[in-house]
């Protein structure tokens, strides 16, 4: 017999994945959401003592799967640079039992992934044809991987400083779309349709201005303080959404930055994803850039730690 809770290191977490359709599991979650039969907590950030980093909670209960449960994701600071993990755990909403406790970060890069690809698919323009992604590393390579299939790519871009010298990157999606490869986002942005920010910058990588008009722009950035991948002060000339309204001004850095320099205010969000899943959310401006940002939920984590562990178990959705 099979003790609880089920302990998933990396590698098993991993191959679970494979049986996992991330995309669904959210939209599901997001719909879920949207009607009431989820609650989604504030995450929380707690600081460690003496400088020595930071930790974010996140939370979340879903009743369609009958779990609630939780992810803590340290943020630890080494001389050599700052560490960052994530554990989930989950319980049983019927019995209050623990039913998994995952290493969460492969599941962290999967949930971000997924969720900027469901946003993509409802806000980008479905004649969209140029992608560019910024950050090359597991979390960028995620992102391409989730939205290659979302649109018909005829140009595709990566982008960071050391892109050129890697010979480990795709050179072209499944569709047979060619991989561009460059340091500079500059020039490769100026015709983009879509905009993918994967990096772990504290600070701007991308000048809004230099987009396409009405490009679509979207963005995750990191845990430490404040972080923010663009200028707080552009947040006023795009129309701007959101995975959860009610959590993330309260979290994402430029979001924050531009609410206490008084330039914009939640109230100006169009929509998040809960009301674009259900169709309650108005279309972005045509003309208009448009920013989609992600802070990372509780309820993705619960919600795809809850799919791995059911493949592991081999147990139906419901």
């Amino acid at each position: 017999m099979m003790r609880l809770p089920l302990i998933l290191d990396d590698a098993a977490v991993a191959t679970a994945l494979k049986m996992v359709d991330v995309r669904a599991e959210l939209a599901a979650m997001f719909a879920g959401l949207a009607e009431g039969r989820a609650v989604q907590p504030p995450q929380t950030l707690a600081m460690f003592p003496d400088g020595m980093g930071d930790f974010i909670t996140y939370l979340g209960a879903f009743s369609d799967r009958a779990v609630f449960g939780a992810k803590l994701s340290p943020y630890v600071v080494h001389e050599s640079g700052a560490l960052v993990t994530a554990w989930t755990v989950i319980l049983s909403m019927e019995t209050g039992q623990p039913l998994l406790l995952c290493d969460a970060k492969r599941l962290t890069t999967e949930r971000t992934a997924g969720t900027t690809a469901l946003a993509v698919d409802l806000l980008a323009p479905r004649g969209a044809r140029e992608l560019v992604v910024i950050g090359t590393g597991p979390v960028g390579l995620a992102h391409l991987r989730h939205v290659a299939s979302l649109r018909e790519w005829t140009k595709v871009t990566l982008c960071s400083p050391g892109a050129a010298r890697r010979s480990d990157l795709p050179d072209r999606l499944d569709s047979g779309c060619p991989i561009a490869i460059a340091s500079d986002a500059g020039r490769a942005v100026a015709s983009a349709d879509v905009v993918l920010l994967c990096t772990s910058s504290g600070l701007p990588v991308l000048d809004v201005k230099k987009t396409k008009a009405d490009a679509l722009i979207t963005s995750i950035s990191t845990n430490a303080p404040d972080a923010h991948e663009i200028d707080p002060v552009m947040l006023r000339e795009m129309d701007v959404y959101c995975d959860y309204a009610p959590t993330a001004p309260l979290a994402a850095g430029e979001m924050k930055l531009a609410m206490a320099r008084g330039i914009w205010s939640p109230d100006e969000l169009k929509g998040d994803l809960p009301a674009l899943a259900v169709g309650s959310a108005p279309p972005p401006t045509s003309g208009r850039r448009c920013f989609f940002r992600s802070i990372g939920l509780g309820l993705e984590d619960v919600i795809l730690a809850d799919a791995v562990r059911r493949a592991v178990m081999k147990e139906p959705k419901s």
